[in-house]
């Protein structure tokens, strides 16, 4: 399992860099992505850890503003990986910091409704049910 699309950083040295350390994510995304027993994460982008400034904001941002920041993260991983090796995740209490569940949920919605019912499904709840072994569904 990888975590948070595999925690891309863009804070300390990594600050300011943000399309240079993109590069080298995606490359280790798409390395990994090769493994076919790792399935992906999505989600966890909420962290300060990816450099974003949601949390010196007056207002915490809304799905509008999360949606854009995190696609490239998300859109790569499910391109790599494919929906069927992806799920998106809660990362709660620690995303509570920059913003609320309901804003996280959304912006996974603004970023899914380009998808077919197939991968949105799996991207909501296939990819968990079978990787858990949940028995349902």
């Amino acid at each position: 399992m990888l975590d948070h699309c595999g925690g891309p950083i863009g804070i300390g040295s990594y600050a300011g860099r943000r399309e240079e350390i993109f590069s080298v994510w995606k490359a280790s995304i798409e390395e990994i992505a090769k493994c076919q027993n790792v399935v992906v994460k999505l989600g966890g982008l909420a962290m300060r850890l990816l450099g974003y400034d949601f949390h010196e904001r007056t207002m915490p941002p809304s799905s509008e503003d999360a949606a854009p920041a995190w696609r490239p993260y998300i859109e790569m991983c499910i391109e790599s990986f494919g929906a069927e090796r992806c799920m998106f995740e809660s990362n709660f209490p620690p995303d509570k910091g920059q913003c609320s569940y309901h804003v996280i949920f959304n912006a996974f919605k603004r970023i899914a409704a380009q998808y077919s019912e197939a991968e949105k499904t799996a991207l909501f709840s296939r990819t968990a049910t079978d990787v858990y072994r949940l028995g349902i569904g």
